[in-house]
């Protein structure tokens, strides 16, 4: 498989140079492992899946470790997470070395208490998902942004079947006690068919026959794994009278269309999933530039209580923020502007900054809507919106 540039290469370099480790989560199979390799192609390499090294290390760590030529790359460390106790002790007897430890983890909950307690101040840690649309022009809505899938999208259906499957033996039983599998799997399903819609944990528990607090579980499992994404609802400097719930869409489009059953371009421009689907790609692709950036990932919703509602509030630094609206049309229309408007307003009024407020639609690249939708409102592909929202003279280039 050909190698896609990935808009967070220079900040792992720069990490790299910065601090003596390195550890970069993200979901399975994102490719963390072929960006590090890439990178840093002089490392060692070490799979912490092998079961043979997993039991070498398990005897004993510190042998092995001196075995090793450094810089190295620790591959899967969630599976010996005990392992980062005898790391950090290196760092600390060779202080001054910089870019010595590569690590990647797959389960970013056990990993992050495990960077906590033993890397603190020793580490920079970043997230790479899938790809972006900047990264790769064969990203569609369709298909998601897994590299595999990317590359063979002929063989998508298959290649998320196993995914679910692994990922379902492996992570997810990792992260919690899941007994019933084939009940998860209907989980997962009817998440995705809630894609865009604000959290309710008693109407996913009801359909299952679960209770409320083992839905709130499965859905940190999945939180945690980075199967989906959980927006918080945008409360500073807007007064009172908001809905609290958050709004969950899956993390790839890709996997919620296969979970939903979508097969074809044509089956996807019939689904009444497709608004809610559009809205979770463009929510992933924001996060991740913000990631590409390192900058911390970011991203609200709006909806008050009198029916006011704005698709994405999306920090820019020094208080202010940018509005966008999401919406599956090839030929956005002014009418799309109407909430835009209306919360841009409220927040004049609150004293709240607005850097831009966008309609973000699905038209072709080369004939897309340009410009003003209305006085204050541009329309924007999601290429052209991903850098209307990039913080200024921010480059978006994803580095080989």
């Amino acid at each position: 498989m050909r190698f896609v540039a990935r808009l967070l290469a220079g900040e792992v370099s720069r990490a790299a140079r910065s601090f003596p480790a390195v550890v970069l989560t993200g979901p399975r199979r994102t490719g963390k492992t072929t960006l590090l390799r890439r990178l840093f192609p002089k490392a060692s390499y070490v799979l912490l899946e092998d079961p043979e090294v997993v039991a070498r290390l398990a005897s004993d760590p510190r042998t092995f470790l001196d075995s090793l030529k450094t810089p190295a790359i620790l591959d899967e460390i969630q599976n010996v997470p005990e392992l980062l106790a005898h790391v950090r002790a290196r760092i600390d007897a060779a202080p001054g070395r910089r870019g010595q430890w590569l690590i990647t983890g797959s389960q970013e909950a056990g990993l992050m208490r495990g960077v906590t307690e033993s890397m603190a101040g020793r580490a920079a840690l970043l997230a790479l998902g899938p790809l972006s649309v900047l990264e790769s022009s064969k990203v569609s809505l369709l298909r998601g942004g897994f590299p595999e899938v990317v590359a063979q999208p002929r063989t998508a259906s298959l290649w998320f079947s196993s995914y679910v499957q692994t990922y379902l033996e492996r992570d997810v039983r990792a992260v919690t006690a899941i007994k019933d599998l084939s009940s998860f799997r209907r989980f997962m399903a009817l998440v995705a068919s809630r894609t865009g819609q604000m959290l309710n944990r008693s109407d996913l528990a009801g359909p299952l026959g679960v209770s409320v607090p083992t839905i709130s579980e499965w859905l940190s499992a999945l939180e945690v794994t980075g199967q989906i994404l959980v927006v918080p609802q945008y409360f500073e400097n807007v007064g009172k009278r908001l809905v609290k719930s958050p709004k969950l869409f899956l993390a790839d489009s890709g996997l919620a269309c296969h979970l939903l059953g979508i097969e074809s371009e044509a089956e996807l421009s019939r689904s009444p999933f497709l608004g809610p689907l559009f809205e979770g790609f463009l929510a992933a692709e924001i996060l991740k530039v913000q990631a590409g950036l390192g900058r911390r990932r970011e991203i609200y919703t709006f909806r008050d209580q009198q029916g006011l509602e704005v698709d994405f509030v999306v920090p820019q630094g020094n208080g202010r923020v940018s509005l966008v609206e999401a919406k599956a049309t090839r030929t956005p229309q002014p009418a799309h502007a109407a909430s835009l408007l209306r919360l841009a307003d409220a927040f004049a009024k609150k004293g709240q900054p607005v850097d831009s407020a966008l309609v973000v639609h699905r038209g072709i690249e080369e004939d897309a809507a340009r410009g003003a939708l209305v006085p204050g409102v541009s329309a924007r592909t999601v290429r052209e919106a991903l850098g209307d929202l990039a913080p200024r003279g921010a480059k978006l280039v994803a580095k080989r």
